[in-house]
């Protein structure tokens, strides 16, 4: 079985909208606004990127990264990794040519019959509806957080507000910075 492995930029209460700037979010841009950047509190990102063998995206962030991260030097591991786009709504000719090989997934179900195929770790970038549906699904393995030390209030959230049982989670590594940064890498406990 394969892992997934969800990983974000979260506030510290939960947001996980626009962090890297996208348009129509009032604290657009969050991450990188009034924060000292510290190389060692992303060295996860790279990591990720050679650890996964997969990239698992809901439709809205598959549009908001196809177009720009195909060409950053900075995502080249994921360019020619297999990608996965879960929507109900996306068509072959939504997808780019240039991001390497690319699978429309339809249902949750279909994520989980990913997971039980041979492979490597799955990551899942951005993505919040996507995120909240596996979490309540029982489908993540694993949480990379690097949560900020920013309170935004209204915006979308990384766990939806589903009641459900407890689930629980094991931190196997933490990290804090001195800009105030914190790398959580829980696993799912099942």
């Amino acid at each position: 079985m394969r892992t997934l492995i969800s990983t974000a930029f979260v506030s510290l209460d939960g947001v996980v909208e626009a962090p890297g700037g996208e348009p129509g979010y009032r604290n657009s841009g969050w991450t990188f606004k009034d924060m000292e950047f510290l190389p060692e509190a992303f060295d996860i990102k790279g990591r990720e990127q050679k650890e996964a063998t997969a990239m698992l995206l809901g439709r809205l962030s598959y549009e908001a990264f196809s177009p720009v991260w195909p060409d950053m030097e900075d995502f080249a591991d994921y360019k020619v990794m297999p990608k996965y786009v879960v929507s109900t709504t996306l068509t072959d000719d939504g997808l780019v040519s240039n991001w390497g090989e690319t699978t429309i997934l339809r249902s949750l179900d279909e994520v989980a019959a990913l997971k039980e195929t041979e492979g490597g770790p799955i990551i899942v970038h951005g993505s919040a509806a996507l995120n909240q549906g596996l979490s309540d699904a029982g489908l993540i393995d694993r949480y990379h957080l690097l949560v900020f030390p920013l309170l935004l209030g209204a915006g979308k959230r990384l766990f939806s507000a589903t009641d459900k049982d407890t689930q629980k989670l094991k931190l196997v590594e933490h990290e804090a910075y001195a800009n105030g940064l914190q790398k959580n890498v829980f696993d799912v406990v099942r």
